[in-house]
């Protein structure tokens, strides 16, 4: 398979706020559900910590938990809002609902990076997710050339640019937002606020 380009210059990622499912340590991928109340504060939180960042225009996942996360911060800074498809959670098929702890030690792993040797052949390729990911990001940057973008997305495809990009996965929170930087020729993924 021929290396996936890389986008052309740094930009911003958030993972969306909470959900119960999420509290509850549950494979979410492409169930629907809505951000709980702690969702909304983390959202509100992020939301806080961006005010002294520049940003020009918000991308969102078009799943619920992403788009009102993405809402709550555009409400905040009075930016934008575009949804597109390619930042949608990896489809995790007969793994949602699941307990992540229970199929990873199910299947003997412990490290979450390793999850992607265990997605079932009903759910999406992890190459698929890095793939999307990467064309989606290059796709709004590219087409907004000047602009400082916030992609507010999902867990899964926030690691499957981070090691698309810098090689490893990283502590993703749902209230932190992250800078992927561009630095020379290599990338790092650093907090932001």
């Amino acid at each position: 398979m021929k290396p996936l380009a890389a986008p052309s210059r740094s930009f911003l990622c958030l993972r969306h706020g909470a959900t119960d499912w999420n509290r509850q340590g549950l494979f979410q991928g492409r169930t629907d559900n809505p951000l709980n109340d702690d969702g909304i504060a983390q959202a509100q939180a992020a939301a806080r910590r961006l005010q002294p960042v520049r940003l020009d225009h918000i991308v969102t996942s078009p799943l619920v938990r992403a788009a009102k996360t993405a809402e709550i911060i555009a409400a905040a800074c009075s930016k934008p809002v575009s949804t597109d498809d390619g930042i949608t959670e990896c489809d995790f098929g007969s793994l949602e609902g699941i307990s992540i702890r229970g199929a990873m030690a199910e299947h003997g792993i412990s490290a979450m990076e390793e999850m992607v040797s265990i997605l079932p052949p009903d759910g999406e390729a992890w190459s698929s997710v890095s793939t999307r990911a990467l064309y989606c990001v290059r796709k709004w940057l590219d087409h907004l050339p000047q602009a400082n973008i916030l992609f507010v997305c999902h867990d899964a495809v926030m690691q499957s640019l981070a090691s698309a990009l810098c090689g490893r996965w990283f502590d993703n929170r749902h209230r932190t937002p992250f800078r992927f930087a561009r630095t020379g020729d290599g990338w790092n993924v650093e907090e932001v606020g």
